[in-house]
């Protein structure tokens, strides 16, 4: 207990290259990740609550910790624990590695836990190949962002630890049209049919200042979603959505 209440720490976490997981759902789809789940915490109330989750865990040989509640409420990070914590390797993989699939996903500077969770778990829905948390994005095993992919996190393969234009030269590199989302893109997303037809890796910046000039010059194009209404913009992780969704559309079928 005392070894994983140091896995709040980022630099805890790194040095073990291990994190905290918390709730059921999260658990769940960790243990479809061969030797991702190494042991697991839970109160007596969820234990007696999930005995065919305790039978999964123990049948994989992995211990399921019984302990207080206070006790695992100091490693959820949650206001409401829902009384399982699970302590996970770390699922990152080299970006050379994880870039795969018609559609990837390349967030330069997003340094939001909500953000980036739901932009990981978007990515998920909109069956997108891989996410790739470039410069300084924020950590993905921070347990805002870990909660906020409501598991996606152990279904899209993620990359960490790039700089933000090699990224972008690594995903042009593997074939990849490298397509900036910008308010003053010079492309609607609405006209980007032709574009979205290939392989394409979304660029998404930073939730303040957006993507500096040097970064959208360095994609291949820059488009614009169109805003027909009174509001100036659109929060980072709905317009990654939008994005996200349109080239599915032009994939065909999500998830292709």
């Amino acid at each position: 207990m005392k070894a994983a209440r140091k896995l709040a720490r980022r630099n805890s976490r790194a040095e073990v290259r291990l994190f905290l997981a918390e709730g059921t759902k999260a658990l769940v789809e960790a243990l479809e990740l061969p030797g991702c789940v190494v042991e697991v915490f839970a109160t007596v109330a969820a234990t007696a609550a999930e005995p065919e989750l305790r039978a999964a865990v123990e049948e994989a040989g992995l211990p399921w910790q019984p302990a207080t509640d206070d006790a695992v409420a100091s490693l959820a990070g949650a206001q409401a624990p829902q009384g399982v914590v699970a302590v996970c390797r770390y699922v990152d993989r080299p970006v050379e590695v994880v870039l795969t699939g018609r559609t990837v996903v390349i967030c330069a500077d997003v340094r939001d836990p909500g953000n980036a969770g739901t932009i990981i778990r978007t990515a998920d829905a909109a069956g997108v190949g891989a996410v790739v948390l470039a410069g300084s994005s924020v950590d993905p095993y921070n347990d805002k962002t870990v909660r906020a992919t409501v598991g996606s996190l152990f279904h899209v393969p993620i990359a960490t630890g790039i700089d933000v234009l090699e990224a972008i030269a690594t995903a042009q590199a593997a074939g990849y049209r490298v397509l900036a989302a910008d308010g003053s893109g010079e492309t609607d997303l609405f006209a980007a049919g032709d574009l979205l037809a290939g392989p394409v890796a979304w660029l998404f910046g930073n939730e303040a200042w957006g993507l500096p000039a040097e970064i959208a010059a360095a994609a291949d194009h820059r488009v614009s979603i169109p805003i027909y209404g009174r509001a100036e913009s659109l929060n980072l992780a709905t317009a990654a959505a939008v994005c996200l969704y349109a080239s599915a559309q032009a994939r065909g079928t999500v998830g292709e």
